[in-house]
């Protein structure tokens, strides 16, 4: 046994995003012990989203990223698009901060970037190692088995993304239901600096993000995004897998491959290269399905313990902050050396503390109602608005009063009165949990 535990660190910190990073180097920089254990062959290989990067949270891993980090573009603009079959109501907010609000990044470069500046402080990272399970003695963690060794600790920190089977090991997280999870797609094109600031009325690093609802995601729980990088554009989709279990159901690239074909987004990537195409899993269940957040001897953070907030596309961030107060929360505990339940809480209680518990403790009930009332808000009502729009932009020779009161009216031959108390009943209820409870 002492042979073995030869292999012991202070923390061990189990998957090399953003998350786990965050821990390793915040417990790095108070002088401990921190071994980061990544399953791909480097930092970043394996990690897939839209994607932008949120600058102030960030800043406070590190503070002076903007300096070095492999950045692509500067976010300015911000688009909404409410795709019909052939037609879109698009709503657009820009402006030029003079700090940035986020930018977007590649992944796999900003990632390996992270893990490098971790490496500076002294995390020691191991790449291409999976860790199989748990070592669990007396109900406490205290290490973990890699398909090589043992490695042991006074600390584990799980940031193992959406699908932690080593939470499930442990129990400290059940099952994700189908419905909790989405599957995103993306593909990355190659258009040229040029093109892009032509096609998106952009400045050479300033960039745009777009937000889809509709198109190919009529009726199911699902958004589309597009983000601009120095001369490539990513064009993906994310849709719960839940919604693929029908035999009519259409697979992930089919819908991303509708999604392209619409006649707002084609002229957008059109004659752009294909570089890359990928997937990935993504948590969907918000605040009502987070797991234990600890145990004895362990944290979960990240995509692990379900911190996504999805209304605003919110990930990394929430990801940098959970990792960065799984961290302190080790620092503390390795100054007392109490690595216990009771000791570890403490991470649960910082993080109810902060904007990631409250931001998904307000929109606790979207998905929930979302999943009840998909037909409604996420078909009927987005081609309603996109039918207001056809109509406020025509003109038939038809006097504008009559034609406000055909709508008006047509809405209520469209829908039940049933439909139209739920559907009340229900926006009452996500705005009553935002604003007030």
């Amino acid at each position: 046994m002492s042979d073995i535990r030869e292999n012991k660190t202070e923390v061990i910190v189990v998957g090399g995003g953003p998350a786990g990073i965050a821990c390793a180097i915040t417990i790095a920089r108070a002088g401990h012990e921190v071994i980061l254990i990544e399953r791909g062959r480097f930092a970043g290989s394996k990690n897939v989203f839209g994607g932008a990067i949120y600058a102030q949270p960030t800043r406070e891993i590190f503070p002076d990223f903007e300096k070095t980090a492999p950045l692509e573009r500067k976010s300015i603009e911000h688009k909404y698009a409410i795709l019909g079959n052939d037609d879109a109501t698009v709503v657009s907010y820009r402006k030029k901060h003079e700090d940035a609000v986020s930018y977007s990044v590649i992944r796999g470069k900003f990632d390996r970037w992270m893990a490098e500046e971790a490496k500076k402080e002294g995390v020691i990272l191991v790449e291409e190692t999976v860790v199989r399970e748990l070592i669990v003695e007396n109900e406490t963690v205290v290490g973990v088995k890699t398909e090589l060794e043992d490695y042991y600790a006074d600390i584990v920190v799980l940031a193992d993304g959406v699908n932690s089977l080593l939470a499930n090991q442990i129990g400290l997280r059940e099952n994700i239901e189908p419905k909790d999870v989405a599957i995103s797609v993306k593909e990355v094109y190659k258009l040229g600096k040029e093109k892009i600031n032509d096609r998106f009325n952009l400045a050479d690093d300033e960039g745009c993000i777009y937000e889809i609802f509709g198109g190919p995601m009529l009726g199911k729980l699902g958004l589309g995004f597009m983000y601009t990088n120095k001369d490539t554009v990513t064009i993906g989709l994310g849709v719960t897998l839940d919604e693929f279990g029908g035999k009519d159901a259409k697979p992930p690239y089919e819908l991303l491959d509708k999604l392209k074909s619409h006649p707002v987004i084609a002229p957008l990537i059109k004659d752009g290269e294909l570089l890359e195409y990928s997937a990935h899993l993504i948590p969907e269940g918000g605040y009502n399905k987070m797991p234990a957040l600890c145990g004895a001897g362990v944290m979960i953070a990240g995509d692990a313990a379900m911190l996504v907030n999805n209304l605003h596309w919110e990930g990394t961030n929430l990801a940098m902050i959970s990792g960065k107060i799984a961290g302190e929360t080790a620092v503390v505990a390795l100054s007392k050396g109490d690595f216990s339940e009771n000791s570890l809480i403490r991470y649960q209680h910082e993080l109810e503390k902060s904007f990631v518990i409250k931001d998904l403790k307000t929109y606790k009930d979207l998905m929930d109602v979302m999943h009840t009332q998909k037909t409604s808000y996420l078909d009927y009502y987005l081609r309603k608005i996109n039918s207001f729009f056809e109509m406020f932009t025509s003109v038939n020779s038809t006097p504008k009063r009559e034609l406000y009161w055909r709508f008006i009216k047509s809405y209520f031959k469209e829908r039940k009165l049933i439909e139209i108390l739920k559907d009340f009943g229900y926006a009452v209820k996500l705005l009553w949990g935002i604003l007030i409870q």
